[in-house]
């Protein structure tokens, strides 16, 4: 019979295969390294203990420990799919999740930035930074096209195109993008290309200090660094970025289709919870038009 951790690794080599981001595969291994942890406790092999039984137990273990819900979820998230491979591959007969009942995740509110702290955050980079043309160019395109952190560090010199103003992205699950650019972004762009000297089109678009491709880690340490520098006082993540320019987008007039479009989003429900954030918006809009209003 097949070892646990043998049958765990061939499910994340499936994945990768997929095309799924680093930060993907570390969630899901680390995921799945609990539970390996807790087959090899209890003495149980993956068939033994993918059963509705044996999965309340572990869920009510895992309930219990300091874990906010999104992330049960998302750790059952990661067994639903691990149980779908298990079955394909007839290592168990049944889904043991059919009858599982299962929490609802929490609504979390999207942390976007204002208008002015964005600006401010872009102004350091691009005056701030110890790469400063990189560092504007990477910022203005973030802020400019809504982009992920995988997406932005993925991208190579031949995704974008100044000329017609768009950046070919690969998103999540392979799927491939046009996204607008704005013409600061454009600019920006071709200030930083013009301080790299002779590049091939297939050359990471975003270089670190040492000249190879900027990682996603590497992004996430430049933007912590660079919010110090700003006097932001919030946590701002790449991630940051990509919620304010929905939200301004949305916020100016964007309608929630298009808007799904440039994010990537495969269902609209998921850029839906931007939709708070027009509240303001749809209240001053409301307090000019409604002829009992007093503004």
């Amino acid at each position: 019979m097949e070892s646990n951790a043998s049958l765990i690794n061939k499910f994340i080599l499936s994945l990768q295969s997929k095309n799924f981001s680093r930060h993907t595969l570390r969630a899901y291994t680390a995921d799945l390294k609990d539970v390996e942890n807790y087959m090899a406790e209890h003495n149980l092999t993956a068939a033994e203990f993918f059963t509705h039984t044996k999965l309340r137990g572990y869920l009510g273990v895992t309930s219990e420990g300091d874990y906010k819900k999104n992330t049960v979820l998302r750790k059952i998230s990661v067994m639903r799919s691990f149980a779908k491979y298990l079955l394909k591959h007839e290592v168990i007969k049944n889904n043991p999740f059919k009858l599982l009942p299962l929490p609802k995740r929490e609504k979390l509110l999207p942390k976007f930035l204002t208008q002015e702290e964005t600006d401010r955050l872009i102004d350091t980079a691009a005056n701030q930074g110890k790469l400063p043309a990189r560092d504007k160019a990477l910022f203005e395109l973030i802020y400019s096209s809504g982009l992920r952190r995988s997406e932005v560090t993925g991208l190579s010199i031949k995704d974008i195109d100044l000329n017609l103003g768009v950046v070919r992205v690969m998103g999540k699950g392979s799927k491939e993008r046009l996204v607008p650019i704005t013409d600061l972004a454009i600019e920006a762009l071709k200030e930083y290309l013009s301080t790299r000297g002779v590049y091939n089109s297939g050359d990471p678009l975003f270089l670190n200090r040492l000249g190879g491709r900027l990682t996603g880690d590497g992004l996430a340490y430049l933007v912590k660094n660079i919010t110090i520098k700003a006097n932001l006082a919030r946590k701002v993540t790449a991630h940051s970025l990509r919620h304010s320019f929905a939200t301004h987008m949305l916020n100016n007039g964007c309608d929630l289709r298009s808007l799904q479009e440039m994010l990537g989003h495969k269902s609209l429900s998921a850029t839906q919870v931007y939709t708070h954030v027009s509240l303001d918006r749809l209240k001053k809009i409301y307090g000019q038009t409604h002829p009992r209003s007093k503004e």
